[in-house]
């Protein structure tokens, strides 16, 4: 057995077995970049981590608690609940495109995601953050305090921080649905690429080592 986080993981797992039932759990609580929206759910970067960590004999479950369309404030509103379902080691908050895209105030967004991360402490689990980078069109300022908004709230929340999810994948066009929103299949192996250096700590003492090629096949 190890001793993690308080928590007693079974021994590593033989490579793609399910893990038992009570495992400790990693939510990601997101949006419709999480949500695998326009995918089958099981093609998402979520579902990939899952078949990741199974296929590193790591004994979590994950819990996508991912809503399409959802902001700080509704994961904030949300959160209580999915803490006392779940219980998890380990909560995922990716949250704050919507709220950019909708122009909501950088403070707003702030106060809601150090509320967030102080409840998923307060239930005894790590956060991580993850944020995205929004389009220049919607003006130097905003964008720039934006992104000073996650940087800022990860440095007072002293919490890891994966700046952009779609890091490599917004800025190719052939890895983006025709919305010109929401990434393809071919592009969630990368997506879980920019989120594993930042979870992958955060993970029991026996992890996949870094390095790997993220748009490698997780099976």
């Amino acid at each position: 057995m190890l001793l993690f986080a308080g928590i007693l993981l079974p021994a590593a797992l033989t490579a793609g077995q399910p893990p038992p039932a009570d495992s400790p759990v990693i939510v990601v609580l997101g949006d419709s970049l999480s949500a695998a929206y326009g995918l089958p759910t099981e093609r998402g970067w979520v579902a990939l981590l899952e078949a990741r960590l199974a296929d590193a004999g790591l004994a979590y479950r994950v819990v996508n608690a991912s809503i399409s369309g959802d902001t700080t404030g509704g994961g904030l509103t949300r959160l209580p609940q999915v803490l006392e379902r779940h219980r998890p080691a380990m909560v995922v908050v990716a949250l704050g495109a919507n709220d950019g895209l909708r122009g909501i105030p950088v403070r707003q967004i702030e106060d809601n995601l150090n509320a967030m991360v102080r409840r998923v402490r307060g239930a005894g689990a790590d956060a991580l953050l993850v944020g995205v980078r929004l389009p220049p069109n919607y003006g130097a300022a905003y964008t720039e305090g934006f992104q000073a908004t996650l940087r800022g709230v990860a440095d007072a929340e002293q919490v890891p921080l994966v700046p952009d999810l779609l890091a490599g994948v917004a800025e190719d066009w052939r890895l983006m649905q025709a919305d010109g929103l929401h990434p393809t299949a071919e592009a969630q192996p990368r997506i879980l690429g920019n989120v594993w250096p930042g979870l992958e700590p955060l993970l029991g003492p026996e992890v996949e080592p870094a390095g790997r090629d993220p748009l490698a096949p997780t099976r």
